[in-house]
């Protein structure tokens, strides 16, 4: 694939479909290099720092961006009240406590002493400050909607969005004295501290939110790191280690730079000449030739990004239940993840990846296994498919037609459906076509994890106020509710998998695979973790030579 961590986030949210997806175009390899042992470009060689290489970000201001682009950024400069081990568990980073005794009203307590980069303190007003601004609609925040489970989100988000909102801040969030914050949401929502680890729940210094437009271009926070200089834009942004900072992730160097490439091709070759030290998705296409070139310095991990394939339901010839299932059991899996990915990815079994608390080995059964007797019985019983079957894929990755056609193939051999048609629609477009729901036919998408819970999956993919697939279900929403609202972690996953149950009885829309983390570092750094989740790359964590 030539995508980098996260660029093909094809997610969405209740009422504006804001996330879309940023993704990188591919380039022809310019010259074979040798390995090198050269300082990254952002980086002199003995001073300490590293570079690492990724897309350019769209936005700096916490509460204004969903790319995980920003987020390599927004993780090192600021630290959220909850945090995020390797492994996905939480932990109290600015907060001293996060507790609650129904999961519906929160109590926060925000650690003493900390500061901004700039000296000011960090208070519990600090967070209140950035959630405010980042909530109110007519700033038309990229995040804004992670807000949603705050009482007094709709006063502030009209359904109109040209009337005026109600109230400027979110009644339910007060703060109690300047290290006490009191959060009430709409419902109970046992998942809210893991929702902190979110980069939009980041503080706001008093200063940045003056100046907002002076604030992007040089981001004040109360991590790890700081920035040195503005921000270049689509060429680097400079961070060096805040030496104020008393947090837990005291960073082990003197600094990163994140170097931006709008080319994923250019980036790995960059990581082959030593140009940069840290590159956290290799493209597909070059992984084999990565693997043997750069030996112990190629970085495999697990990851939380699952392909799917959607149906229209609300289009009368997708809701037979039957004919979606045999669309899912037509379909190749291992045949395509060998075709395609080099036989890395792995093909799904659930609707949720296996790094996900709740993720239980095939319990998608069948159904996701490949079975043409089985998938022509069921097509069959459906009453099959008139007309022409239009699949439908944004043009942000080759592999997503080069997928597409194998898939248009074993619906043709395995069902007997022979006029297939495309349609590659500009990733500029494609989000917004979903949400109108203006498609005909089944449609790539993806997920990858806000925070590692069961909930993000199901509720912002299936929940039938959010889905984009029509797909109506009174006993997975409330599945979906009993889990949010118990406070006993198993019972909530029991609740969640019952949930996912009735998804995979429906067949509303199919797993396909879950994608595999492929990146690589130069010899100049060690002690390289790359993360799941938003947290990315563990840049505090890198040691440099």
């Amino acid at each position: 694939m030539t995508s980098l961590r996260g660029a093909s986030r094809d997610v969405h949210r209740r009422r504006r479909g804001r996330r879309a997806t940023a993704a990188l175009g591919a380039a022809a390899l310019a010259a074979t290099l040798g390995l090198s042992a050269c300082g990254g470009g952002g980086a002199e060689a003995g001073d300490g720092t590293f570079t690492a290489g990724h897309p350019e970000p769209d936005h700096l201001v916490p509460g204004n961006t969903t790319s995980s682009y920003a987020f390599d950024v927004l993780g090192n400069l600021f630290d959220n009240l909850v945090g995020l081990t390797p492994d996905g568990k939480g932990y109290n980073l600015a907060a001293e406590s996060v507790t609650s005794d129904d999961q519906k009203v929160w109590t926060i307590k925000v650690r003493p002493g900390r500061r901004f980069h700039n000296g000011e303190p960090v208070t519990a007003a600090s967070f209140a400050d950035g959630w405010n601004n980042a909530a109110y609609g007519p700033h038309a925040y990229n995040a804004n909607d992670y807000f949603s489970h705050i009482k007094g989100y709709a006063e502030m988000n009209p359904e109109d969005e040209n009337a005026k909102p109600e109230a400027d801040t979110l009644s339910g969030v007060r703060v109690v004295d300047q290290n006490t914050l009191k959060v009430t949401l709409n419902d109970p929502f046992n998942q809210f501290p893991l929702l902190l680890t979110y980069p939009a729940f980041a503080p706001m210094p008093k200063a940045g939110l003056k100046d907002l437009r002076a604030f992007e271009e040089h981001p004040i926070g109360n991590g790890p790191y700081m920035m040195s200089g503005k921000w270049e834009r689509n060429k680097q942004i400079k961070l060096v280690a805040y030496p104020g900072y008393t947090g837990p992730r005291k960073p082990k160097n003197k600094g990163v730079t994140w170097k931006s490439y709008s080319s994923a091709d250019t980036a790995y070759t960059d990581l082959r000449a030593g140009r940069i030290d840290v590159y956290q998705t290799i493209p597909a296409g070059k992984v084999p030739e990565a693997k043997r070139l750069l030996g112990d310095k190629f970085l495999p991990r697990k990851m939380g990004t699952i392909d799917y394939l959607g149906f229209p339901v609300f289009d009368k010839r997708f809701a037979n239940p039957d004919l979606r299932r045999a669309i899912s059991m037509a379909i190749d899996r291992q045949g395509i993840n060998k075709a395609v990915y080099n036989g890395d990815y792995i093909p799904a079994d659930s609707l949720l990846p296996a790094i996900i608390a709740g993720h239980r080995p095939n319990a998608c059964g069948e159904l996701c296994t490949f079975n043409p007797a089985k998938a022509k019985e069921l097509y069959a019983r459906s009453g099959g498919f008139k007309g022409t079957l239009e699949l439908y894929f944004s043009n942000a990755q080759p592999t997503y037609y080069q997928w597409m056609q194998i898939v248009a193939n074993s619906l043709r051999q395995n069902l007997g459906i022979q006029d297939i048609q495309f349609r590659q629609v500009p990733a500029s477009d494609y989000f917004g076509m979903l949400n109108k729901r203006t498609e005909k036919g089944p449609y790539r998408q993806n997920w990858e994890a806000d925070y590692p819970s069961a909930q993000n999956y199901l509720e912002n993919m299936w929940l039938s106020s959010a889905n984009r697939m029509g797909w109506t279900s009174k006993e997975f929403d409330d599945l979906v509710g009993k889990a949010n609202r118990t406070a006993d972690p198993q019972e909530a996953l029991r609740f969640y998998n019952q949930a996912e149950d009735v998804a995979i009885r429906e067949m509303p829309m199919i797993p396909l695979w879950t994608w595999a983390g492929q990146g690589g570092r130069s010899d100049r750094v060690g002690n390289v973790t790359i993360t799941p989740y938003a947290t990315g790359l563990l840049a505090y964590e890198v040691t440099v030579k």
